[in-house]
């Protein structure tokens, strides 16, 4: 089960934490990934891994709230693969602040990344998608589109964007045998939160991450294989039946607090 055979997938953001986990695992699973990062050598970190467990990828330097740039890669990609199967568009910043602390610089930022760039590039793989016959795509959405949450203002709106932009891509290309979904975790381990920390609170990081982990009921934070899991699952043909939905991965965030 779970087998990405023969598939092609092109994973954003991949060159660390959720990113890079999903790219090893579709690897491991089988698929050639196209690795896409800011970063070209964040990319290649990320594939070496890959080529050294035996898979098949590409790295690939990609600003997604860049549309030419996402034109220029996709085609580039097209041109080295018959299909393109998986889209994860997994690529994102974060910010904090209220309506009130947050610059109107941070929103533009904000928007050229989460929302410019999953525009871009869920366009640019959907064309392909169209004349082929179907694949899928799958969104990395956040608990923070469905409850409020402090301090959070703009990467909100960002996030609720991408939870409208999933509905409406898995309601207008359903007839042509695309599925879009998206995933929305709470908290996640990743070099992210470890650079927030000693930023945020040098000399306090221990207590402020056990502080962050304990504001899930389940205890902890997610660890960035347990969304590659569900990623997964979603982009494999077990779930050729699941399409237009967000799937929370929380430790009961929303629901149990």
């Amino acid at each position: 089960m779970f087998t990405l055979s023969q598939k092609t997938a092109v994973i954003t953001g991949a060159g660390s934490g959720i990113g890079q986990a999903i790219a090893l695992l579709f690897a491991k699973q089988g698929a050639h990934v196209e690795v896409l990062d800011l970063k070209l050598e964040a990319a290649q970190v990320t594939v070496d891994q890959i080529i050294t467990a035996g898979g098949s990828a590409r790295a690939g330097a990609l600003d997604v709230g860049d549309q030419a740039a996402v034109k220029s890669v996709f085609a580039d990609i097209s041109a080295h693969r018959l299909k393109l199967d998986i889209l994860v568009n997994n690529a994102g910043i974060a910010h904090i602040g209220n309506v009130l602390t947050t610059e109107e610089a941070d929103m533009d930022r904000l928007y050229r990344v989460n929302i410019k760039g999953v525009y871009n590039c869920a366009q640019a793989a959907i064309e392909r998608m169209v004349a082929q016959g179907g694949g899928v795509v799958l969104n990395m959405c956040s608990i923070a589109a469905q409850m409020g949450l402090a301090d959070r203002f703009s990467y909100s709106m960002t996030k609720g964007a991408v939870l409208m932009m999933t509905y409406s891509i898995a309601k207008d290309f359903i007839k042509q045998g695309i599925r879009c979904n998206c995933i929305a975790p709470a908290r996640v381990h990743t070099p992210f939160v470890d650079g927030y920390l000693a930023a945020t609170y040098p000399g306090r990081e221990a207590e402020m991450f056990q502080k962050l982990s304990e504001a899930q009921p389940i205890g902890r934070m997610a660890k960035p294989d347990e969304i590659a899991a569900l990623a997964l699952y979603l982009c494999s043909d077990e779930a050729s039946f699941v399409t237009g939905s967000s799937y929370p991965i929380d430790g009961g965030a929303v629901n149990l607090r």
